[in-house]
């Protein structure tokens, strides 16, 4: 496997990162690494079926880095779950292949039904959408009827059908400050950390369902000032899925585009970086001159240093994306009852976010408008 220039730690071709953070709901199953001349092999011919199914390929940041590279080669999307369902319902594309996890396959057809969504795997699944089962979090909402309810983009599309907003970590903040001048309580769901975040940001009424990123819950403000001690010049940037006491430390605190934005617009040579470590491919190509560390995340359920790969993330492969497209396998089906209901809060989302851009409007003068975008975050 290609090494990248920056400390990391490689993945692995068997299940080694589910064993070292002690996942056992994990069903991860990692591709193996293609030789080089059959990676070149099989690349080409996923460009020759995504221009023969009128096809675009659709990758977060957090996938293989050559499934990165492979999607901006063939004019399609790199980005972070909100980036990734504004490019998928804006693109004429008929077929959207979407590298990532189960959720975000769904959004994608949530807003583009007439699409045909495919997955390189659907047993990618994600710790947050599992730990928030339709069902009971319905349960929790109807025993709180006067609350709106706010669910993370990370849930299943059962969950956001019962939700009166979707956000993303670009928007969420935004949205519940909007939503706490309007005087509206609010549950949150399903993950605790970035919900607390939120509230604390915000000073909303959140009550929260207890769920959580089985990779950011396991960084450690301990082993992170440890570093920060070695690394003294170094900025932190940390993604609000994380604990209060890791967010604490950091520097820049916002989304993975926020956090990708903070490394080539910072003044600073030295990174550590807490959030998934599919993310440094893409920060170290934006600037190669910079060096960037992974946040430690040693701790009861790891027993390596840093083990920041979501294990689900990790399944999507080069072949499988190759046998989605040659079988039209892995395809994402749902009800248009469901999709109708789910999108409501969907494109409630989108549609705030766009409007706040179309609100920022600069005057043309630098140190007026440098106040004006202090506080945007990346989308």
């Amino acid at each position: 496997m290609k090494k990248y220039p920056y400390d990391a730690p490689i993945m692995s071709t068997d299940n080694r990162i589910a064993t070292q953070m002690n996942i056992e709901y994990a069903k991860a199953k990692i591709p193996a690494d293609l030789p080089r001349a059959e990676r070149i092999v099989v690349e080409e011919n996923i460009k020759k079926l995504l221009k023969d199914n009128n096809a675009v390929l659709v990758a977060h940041y957090y996938v293989d880095p050559f499934i990165q590279d492979l999607a901006l080669a063939t004019g399609g999307c790199v980005g972070d779950s909100l980036e990734m369902a504004r490019f998928g319902q804006a693109h004429s594309a008929q077929t959207l292949v979407v590298a990532g996890v189960r959720f975000m396959g769904e959004s994608a057809k949530i807003l583009s039904m007439e699409k045909t969504v495919l997955m390189p795997d659907l047993e990618a699944e994600c710790s947050l959408d599992l730990g928030c089962p339709a069902e009971e979090f319905s349960a929790f909402c109807d025993a709180h009827p006067e609350r709106t309810v706010v669910v993370y983009a990370n849930t299943s599309a059962a969950v956001k059908a019962r939700a009166d907003w979707v956000v993303t970590s670009s928007v969420g903040i935004d949205i519940v400050r909007h939503l706490h001048a309007q005087g509206e309580p609010i549950i949150w769901g399903p993950d605790r950390h970035l919900g607390k975040y939120i509230a604390r940001e915000t000073g909303a009424d959140m009550l929260l369902w207890q769920g959580s990123c089985l990779v950011h819950n396991e960084f450690k403000a301990t082993e992170l000032m440890q570093l920060k001690e070695e690394h003294p010049e170094a900025k932190v940037l940390v993604h609000p899925e994380s604990p209060d006491s890791v967010v604490e430390l950091a520097d820049v605190v916002g989304s993975t585009s926020k956090l990708l934005q903070s490394t080539y617009e910072m003044d600073a040579d030295t990174f550590i970086v807490a959030t998934d470590l599919g993310i440094l491919h893409e920060m170290q190509k934006r600037s190669p001159n910079k060096r960037f560390l992974a946040a430690p995340t040693a701790g009861e359920s790891a027993s390596c240093k840093s083990c920041a790969f979501c294990p689900w993330m990790a399944m999507n492969g080069l072949k499988g994306i190759e046998q989605c497209l040659t079988n039209q396998s892995g395809e994402v089906l749902m009800t248009p009852e469901l999709a109708v209901a789910a999108k409501k809060p969907l494109q409630r989302m989108l549609d705030f976010a766009e409007a706040q851009k179309q609100r920022v409007a600069a005057s043309g003068d630098i140190v007026k408008d440098r106040a004006l975008f202090a506080n945007v975050g990346a989308a």
